[in-house]
């Protein structure tokens, strides 16, 4: 098992060869769910063949909404498709299986491709790249499923059936069906972005809600633009269906700029806050230290007097005579000699010598006795 190296630590060469074992485990992945959509083929093309039939979901909901207005439209329409080369749908089926695959392995890549970026990122830094992350799969989602439920369902109504005169019969191609269905999915998911790109633009500063209110016209006129150049057919219809999304994604983003802008000055103000409380603590702190200190040494001062007035006081007691306070003060004059250590120690010399002594006479009369007796 290989050891996991340190990031901070690697070179350039090394990064770019941990990038491609990332991009290789992308790759395989992907060809891994291409190829169970491949072998899925009859699930796979029954969704994405359903927008072409009447009894889809958008169609359905349109056709009620007009029976209420006129009443007797059934929304019944029919458009078939053709294949105009030999190996035609088998190539369409690969690359309908491979946007499959990658659409179902785009979390699994975003994953991979986060935890390559990660460990350059600082705490703060990781945070919003999640929720990048995280938001921008989710819109790329949204837009692929709008694309999907809403505006190409409308798009193929309204081209499919568009007829110059009964005479001209429409025969469109599987190859233009599914071009135009992946690529609006593509840039529909795209677009949905909007937002998200907006929100971080914001929380670096970039841009301002005041700002894009102020170049709204602009801003529309480039929608306008982005939507002819995405939008695989060159009608107004299309345009219009594919714009009116950008235009509420604009505005959308516009609102959520402004309370970007609301939650950035609540948190500065709440980290100034926070500061300037610590600096209150801090101050009073210091303060109950420099009393404390001061009291300490106020203590310590008045200790240090107590001793030098303490010791003035003893050396003035041991100058002193010492009495006996048991007995009179004349008694202790007459008879100071039995009251000092020194006539104590003096008495009880003198009582050991005369105890020798008479010791001594004791021995000397039992030697004169026993020497009589020896006579």
């Amino acid at each position: 098992m290989a050891a996991v190296q340190n990031p901070d630590t690697m070179s350039f060469w090394e990064h770019l060869d941990v990038l491609r074992g990332i991009l290789f485990k992308i790759a395989v992945v992907t060809l891994i769910f291409a190829c169970i959509a491949f072998v899925f083929k009859e699930p796979l093309f029954d969704i994405i063949l359903a927008p072409k039939n009447d009894d889809f979901f958008i169609y359905q909901f349109l056709t009620s909404l007009s029976s209420l207005i006129s009443p007797g439209n059934d929304g019944h329409f029919e458009v078939q498709l053709i294949n105009t080369g030999l190996a035609k749908q088998f190539l369409i089926h690969m690359k309908a299986a491979l946007y499959a695959g990658f659409l179902v392995a785009a979390p699994y890549t975003l994953y991979q491709l986060f935890r390559f970026v990660s460990p350059a990122l600082y705490t703060n830094e990781k945070k919003y790249a999640v929720k990048v992350l995280g938001g921008g799969g989710i819109m790329f989602f949204l837009g692929v499923l709008l694309s999907y439920f809403v505006i190409f369902p409308l798009t193929f109504r309204f081209l499919g059936t568009y007829q110059v005169d009964e005479s001209v019969v429409n025969m469109i191609s599987l190859e233009s069906y599914m071009d135009t269905l992946m690529m609006l999915c593509v840039m529909m998911g795209i677009v949905f972005e909007i937002p998200i790109l907006c929100w971080l633009f914001a929380k670096f500063g970039f841009i301002n809600a005041d700002f894009m209110k102020k170049y709204r016209k602009h801003a529309v006129v480039i929608l306008l633009i982005i939507s002819a150049v995405i939008t695989p057919t060159a009608d107004i219809f299309t345009l219009t269906v594919v714009a009116f999304p950008m235009w509420l994604l604009y505005e959308i983003s516009i609102l959520i700029v402004q309370q970007t802008k609301a939650a950035k000055k609540a948190q500065e103000e709440a980290e100034a806050e926070a500061e300037r409380r610590e600096d209150e603590a801090y101050f009073e702190r210091r303060k109950a230290e420099k009393a404390k200190e001061a009291e300490n040494k106020s203590k310590a001062e008045e200790a240090k007097s107590d001793d030098t007035e303490l010791t003035a006081s003893d050396k003035e007691k041991a100058e002193e005579p010492k009495t006996n306070k048991y007995q009179p003060e004349d008694y202790n004059k007459t008879y100071n000699y039995y009251d000092t250590d020194n006539n104590i120690e003096n008495e009880e010399k003198r009582a050991t010598k005369l105890k020798a002594k008479a010791k001594q006479r004791e021995n000397l009369q039992r030697h004169k006795k026993s020497h009589k007796k020896k006579r």
